[in-house]
């Protein structure tokens, strides 16, 4: 097939053998690339830091030795951050060397005229392209997101049922998280404002599925997420049935997240933030907006319980906090229920409404009816604790209102692709470690590439 056939990795012998003793399989490989617009160059002796987009010599060698390994490692799809969209010669030299190798190719640049963008490939050989979306946020940040349609050619189709139509969602970003906050409310915001755009893309994934009519199908969504496996992005995504391919492929668990970095910051500090996030058919979850409200509540509690980011001045002074502090917490003139008023005061003092970004008055009022069980326009203590402070048994709720469980099957199954994570890997291996080679230096982003195995998924259906 000539799928990933060679690669530079240390384990990379136990991959081809994975590819031959196994049906055809895809490849996908995301990839941070640092715009030279961003990358900083040290010249000895001088305290200045020029940009590498001044010397087009560095930046023209270092693209083309990106390119090199790219097209070295041949993956089916690859999705590239931080693409220097505002040069043409770049531009130029990555459409002809991708085409030229077999690849269309998509590019979307962020608003403002940022310079930088986004870059996805797909090899014309395994892949009909049935649509091309483009996401834009509208935020400060200037963020956008791409979303590729594709079908699988009939390589892949001699190992399937030809019945079953296979068709994956393919989405490439790069979402921006400022790090230079001290101020818990800021730093809360700005971790909402992160929710808000993982959301958007969720939200829109779905209207698109449901725009175009489409059965379950598996869903990609690769890039920069800034933001690691403890984060609230990480727990949202988990919570929408995702799942990390690499940290699959390693059976990692939420203990390992110290075992592979994927990203040095300008500040030296080695995070992973560069995920290859898959959803099968099979793992659809919750609605989104539950578990939409279930994020934000969890902000909420993490906010109560940590007394370093707590925003109401006289808790600061305390050594513990509890759910009945938090309780009283939303409670106005000591009334024994909390109110949408005092409810939303609370969320004023997260700092989570009452701006811009902050959430609208819909969102806020979606939120309040998550939380309203019963519907009686107040929130009891028990509402609190179920809804609020620990929303996690609402899953089963859902589930019990729906007649859902894991060991009632429904009446029938519906037969589609899924996606069967192979192997991964980390380029430089060192990351896989969670070390930084100093002698790397063609981004400060490792290159994340996973092998998905087609396979048949059953969706429930009732």
């Amino acid at each position: 097939m000539g799928i990933i056939s060679r690669t530079n990795y240390a384990n990379a012998s136990s991959m081809q053998e994975d590819q031959q003793q196994q049906p055809p399989c895809i490849t996908c490989t995301t990839f941070n690339i640092l715009a030279p617009i961003y990358k900083r160059l040290n010249h000895e002796g001088e305290i200045k830091q020029d940009r590498e987009s001044d010397y087009k010599a560095c930046w023209l060698a270092r693209n083309h030795k990106i390119l090199d390994w790219l097209l070295y490692e041949r993956s089916s799809i690859i999705c590239l951050q931080e693409f220097w969209i505002g040069n043409e010669e770049l531009v130029n030299l990555y459409d002809k060397r991708l085409g030229d190798a077999g690849y269309i190719n998509f590019k979307l640049g962020r608003t403002n005229n940022r310079g930088d963008g986004l870059l996805i490939a797909v090899q014309k050989e395994y892949f009909t392209v049935v649509n091309y979306k483009e996401l834009h946020f509208n935020d400060c940040g200037d963020r956008v997101a791409q979303l590729l349609h594709v079908e699988l050619g009939s390589s892949f189709s001699q190992s399937q049922n030809s019945d079953i139509r296979q068709e994956i969602l393919i989405v490439n970003t790069h979402l921006l998280f400022p790090h230079d906050s001290s101020l818990c409310l800021v730093r809360l915001h700005q971790v909402r404002k992160h929710l808000v755009s993982v959301y958007k893309i969720l939200q829109y994934v779905e209207s698109y599925q449901k725009e175009h009519q489409l059965k379950p199908l598996p869903i990609m969504l690769c890039g920069d997420w800034n933001g690691s496996k403890r984060g609230h992005v990480y727990k949202f995504l988990r919570s929408q049935g995702f799942v990390s391919s690499y940290d699959a492929a390693h059976h990692y668990t939420d203990a390992d997240a110290h075992k592979w970095v994927s990203h040095r910051n300008h500040r030296g500090n080695l995070c992973a933030v560069d995920f290859i996030w898959l959803l099968n058919p099979d793992k659809y979850q919750n609605l989104l907006k539950t578990s939409w409200s279930e994020a934000v509540f969890g902000m909420f509690k993490n906010s109560v319980t940590d007394s370093k980011l707590h925003p109401f001045q006289y808790l600061l002074r305390r050594a513990s906090l509890t759910e009945s502090d938090a309780f009283a917490l939303l409670k106005v003139h000591n009334e024994d229920c909390i109110t949408y008023s005092g409810f939303c005061e609370g969320l004023r003092q997260l700092n989570l409404i009452g701006h811009c970004h902050g959430l609208s008055v819909e969102e806020t009022k979606d939120l309040w009816v998550q939380a309203d069980i019963n519907g009686n326009g107040v929130i009891d203590y028990k509402e609190f604790l179920q809804q609020i402070w620990d929303p996690t048994g609402s899953d089963q709720r859902d589930d019990k209102k729906n007649g859902q469980h894991d060991d009632v099957p429904n009446d029938s199954e519906e037969q589609t692709i899924g996606l069967s994570v192979k192997n991964a890997v980390l380029f430089p291996s060192d990351v896989e470690n969670g070390k930084w080679p100093e002698d790397y230096s063609l981004s400060d982003h490792a290159r994340l590439t996973v092998i998905f195995s087609p396979m048949p998924c059953s969706k429930m259906i009732s």
